[in-house]
């Protein structure tokens, strides 16, 4: 039966000894991909390389018009300025802000991680009743958006006062996180046969016991996966973070990287100092935990 060049081609690589019109067609398809997404990828990374390029930019070139992209002085000033004050008396208010973040949505994320995981594992491997109307009231509280439900959180912290506090962004970020670290567990958890720990209770471990010394080490591929977007929720979050604070002590890098846009003139220089130096440590943290990462992303997308 014959079989046309388009069908050909799709049905896998072109061999060595295919006729040249058909090898030039494949190898024609394959350069319009490539120009293609590299076009895509020059679209997507020009905001990102462009807010780089204005951090290290004079203030006189930042606002140059035409734009200059290449005939420029280099300056580190506006990251000198991120973290210093002007005054050159110490710490900035925007590395306040940052050490704020830090603490904020690194304490936030571990809790989340501590208590996420032990409900998933529970989830998965015990009959609860009525157990997927529950996971189900788990997830809902994620269906609101934040700016819904802040004003009677306001009221609330207002009451205990947790107002200007880092402890109310903490448990507000964690109850934000722990629904979504609770259904990201269950389903790794899923994964892992519960074969493991019934062999390691004959061999007179307790349940606990065999899931910390069995279960838990496979699960750290989904682990790292979790936590990355359980920090990346709490590290950017705005809407609690700008209604639930007001002292420059305790308010996050998100609202503190807002307050410098508005008034008559804006230092572009500084903000986008400011973004380079806000955004490195989840890409640092994701580089670091890059092998499990993909491995946590990848694990059940096969199945046995």
């Amino acid at each position: 039966m014959a079989v046309s060049v388009n069908e050909a081609v799709s049905a896998g690589p072109v061999p060595d000894h295919a006729p040249p019109a058909r090898r030039r067609g494949f190898r024609g398809r394959s350069v319009l991909e490539v120009a293609l997404l590299t076009a895509l990828a020059v679209v997507m990374l020009f905001p990102v390389l462009w807010m780089i390029e204005t951090s290290i930019k004079e203030n006189r070139d930042v606002y140059a018009v035409p734009a200059k992209f290449f005939d420029f002085k280099v300056t580190l000033d506006h990251y000198r300025d991120v973290f210093v004050s002007s005054g050159g008396g110490g710490r900035s208010t925007l590395s306040v802000a940052f050490l704020n973040s830090v603490l904020v949505a690194g304490v936030s994320t571990v809790l989340a991680t501590l208590l996420g995981v032990p409900a998933a594992w529970a989830y998965s491997r015990f009959s609860v009743k009525a157990k997927k109307d529950q996971l189900f009231f788990i997830l809902s509280t994620r269906f609101m958006p934040p700016v819904v439900v802040v004003i009677p959180i306001f009221l609330m912290y207002r009451q205990v006062g947790l107002i200007d506090h880092p402890l109310g962004l903490i448990l507000i970020y964690t109850a934000f996180n722990v629904p979504f670290t609770i259904w990201m567990m269950k389903g790794f958890v899923d994964e892992v046969p519960a074969e493991y720990e019934d062999a390691a209770m004959l061999d007179g471990y307790t349940r606990l016991q065999a899931f910390r010394k069995f279960t838990l080490p496979l699960l750290v591929p989904g682990i790292a996966a979790t936590a990355v977007f359980a920090l990346i929720f709490s590290w950017n979050e705005f809407v609690f973070a700008i209604f639930l604070t007001s002292s420059d002590n305790v308010r996050t890098a998100p609202p503190a990287i807002a307050g410098l846009i508005g008034g008559t003139t804006v230092d572009w220089g500084l903000v986008a100092a400011s973004s380079v130096v806000f955004a490195l440590p989840v890409l640092i943290f994701a580089y670091l935990v890059r092998k499990h990462l993909v491995a946590g992303v990848t694990l059940g997308a096969v199945r046995r």
